[in-house]
């Protein structure tokens, strides 16, 4: 016979978070027979929902800020690693003022939450926790990304980035413990569950198993990554659940070592050797060197014996993760870095200058300058661009199929995939930085068929069909810096205006002036892709 043996799954042995008091009021202590009983006023999980997410929209914490001046600092850095650190850096000092947010893409809010069973409100908390977050969204300069199912195939936006993603667990005690997250779709679509056995479960299979799959993650998602690797779970669900708090670093805090209860436990050896294997990867902060991971957290956990879940998930360089908790002492959520600036060294780091391009010459023209330059140079983009995501493809492929001509403004300009943020008064944009390219590789061959997506510009690594539609068209893919939104907003874009498919708000067809942006030749004319000689 065996003891029964019970603990908590996910022990963290502590909280060194530092924590700002937002208020005392909304929590009272009251005595229900024998017990001590918390009171929460709903209006308290609304401020501090509101509180979170504002917070977390337009600020990051002060050891992601650090890992991004140790880049600067690194001598073994590249050019490019340091050009997307010094960006990155410039983007949070912008956000921080508050009227830009640090990404476009302002995220699905996602709340996980630990309740004390001696914790009573008389509320759905998660109602009340979803009208803090649509405060937010409503106030503040943030996109409105949630698309909600009419039928099977007719979507809307909800117009107010709702519903979130609420998950409340019970727990023991008088402490109601948050996780707040804006999860962008670009991060939250580098998660990947793989469905693996006892055969990986040694060091050579498991060494070349991660050296293959962290090519899966490539560069649309911004890095540089906090990257999370989890072994085991009782199930695909909790494997993966278990990936996105340790990206988040939820989980810093666990044991160690394992026992005969199951615990959850950190491997500090496999975090040093995955982020070797990471660096050795070549593809650095988004454009080659040595920063693809900021650092990578490396987690066991049990399993079934027929069953061994591996998830691989990141957190960008918008890593929008902040705590909040509610106590006998009051509302607090934790305290994010408010001065960016001094992360940022004194002068910028020494750059080849980078090509000029005229965009507002005829796309001949354009064309024939962008050909001169091999893959991976850098450039200065001036003038008019097309901005167009998914739902303007999906169109532009429905006039296509019925027959009509492809729109002149598609065949003229550089088309910027992209969808901005709210405009905050008095300027021309809002947050507007690049989306993930590989959205709209099924596009590429036929647009370029009829003379349109000649020139396109987002961020990340793109399938080969794109660079076999550029080689036999003529066609260049630039990528721009994923997660400077804000900085671009500022200092970038001139002007904005809508010119098509205006019901469908942040996914409409605009046209920007852009000047000095910023970008890479990453696939050219000739059939050279950046990212496949890495």
């Amino acid at each position: 016979m065996i003891d029964f043996i019970y603990q908590d799954p996910y022990p963290i042995l502590k909280d060194d978070t530092q924590y700002r008091k937002i208020t005392s009021d909304f929590v009272k202590v009251e005595q229900f027979g024998e017990r001590e009983v918390l009171t929460v006023d709903p209006k308290g999980l609304e401020l501090l929902a509101e509180e979170a997410l504002t917070d977390v929209s337009f600020m990051l914490r002060t050891s992601h800020l650090k890992k991004l001046r140790k880049i600067l600092d690194d001598p073994e850095a590249t050019d490019n690693d340091r050009f997307v650190a010094y960006n990155l850096l410039q983007n949070a000092s912008v956000a921080a003022e508050g009227q830009l947010p640090s990404c476009q893409d302002t995220g699905t809010a996602i709340v996980m939450a630990k309740k004390g069973e001696s914790i009573f409100t008389g509320v759905d908390d998660a109602e009340w926790l979803s009208r803090g977050i649509f405060n937010t969204y409503q106030k503040r300069n943030l996109r409105y990304s949630q698309i909600v199912p009419i039928s099977m195939f007719e979507e809307k936006n909800s117009g107010s980035n709702l519903p979130a993603q609420i998950d409340i667990y019970a727990k023991k005690g008088t402490s109601y413990e948050f996780l707040f997250m804006a999860k962008g779709g670009g991060s939250a679509n580098k998660t990947y569950l793989y469905q693996q056995t006892k055969s990986l479960l040694n060091e050579k299979s498991l060494d070349e198993f991660i050296r293959t799959k962290i090519k899966d993650l490539g560069t649309s998602a911004c890095p540089p990554y906090h990257l999370a690797l989890v072994i085991g779970g009782t199930s695909a669900e909790a494997n993966l659940s278990a990936v996105k708090k340790a990206s988040a670093g939820y989980y810093d805090n666990l044991p160690t070592s394992g026992n005969m209860a199951g615990q959850a436990f950190r491997d500090f050896e496999w975090e040093e050797r995955v982020q070797k294997i990471c660096q050795e990867s070549a593809i650095g902060a988004q454009f080659g060197g040595k920063y693809f991971t900021h650092d990578v957290r490396v987690i066991r956990l049990p399993r079934h014996a027929a069953s061994c879940p591996v998830g691989l998930g990141v957190s960008c360089s918008a890593d929008r993760n902040i705590k909040g908790k509610i106590t006998k002492d009051g509302i607090f959520v934790e305290q994010l870095e408010v001065n960016p600036k001094q992360f940022l060294p004194e002068t910028a780091p020494h750059l080849e200058a980078p090509v000029e391009i005229d965009l507002d010459q005829p796309m001949a023209d354009i064309l024939a300058k962008l050909s001169q330059y091999p893959v991976k140079t850098r450039l200065k983009l001036n003038g008019t661009v097309i901005v167009a995501r998914d739902i303007a493809h999906a169109k532009i492929k429905e006039l296509l199929d019925a027959g009509k001509p492809m729109p002149e403004y598609f065949k003229n300009h550089p088309v910027y995939y992209a969808g901005p943020a709210k405009t905050p008064d008095g300027m021309a944009s809002g947050s507007f930085g690049p989306t993930t390219a590989g959205r709209m590789d099924v596009y590429v061959d036929e647009f370029q068929k009829n003379g349109g997506s000649m020139i396109m510009l987002a961020k990340g690594n793109r399938t080969k069909q794109v660079t076999d539609a550029c080689n036999k068209y003529g066609g260049f893919y630039l990528g721009s810096i994923g997660g400077p939104a804000a900085i671009l907003a500022q200092d970038n874009i001139l002007k904005v205006e809508v010119v098509d498919f205006e019901e469908l708000g942040m996914e409409a067809v605009r046209k920007i002036t852009v000047k000095d942006f910023p970008a890479f030749i990453i696939t050219d004319d000739k059939g050279n892709d950046f990212f496949a000689n890495l």
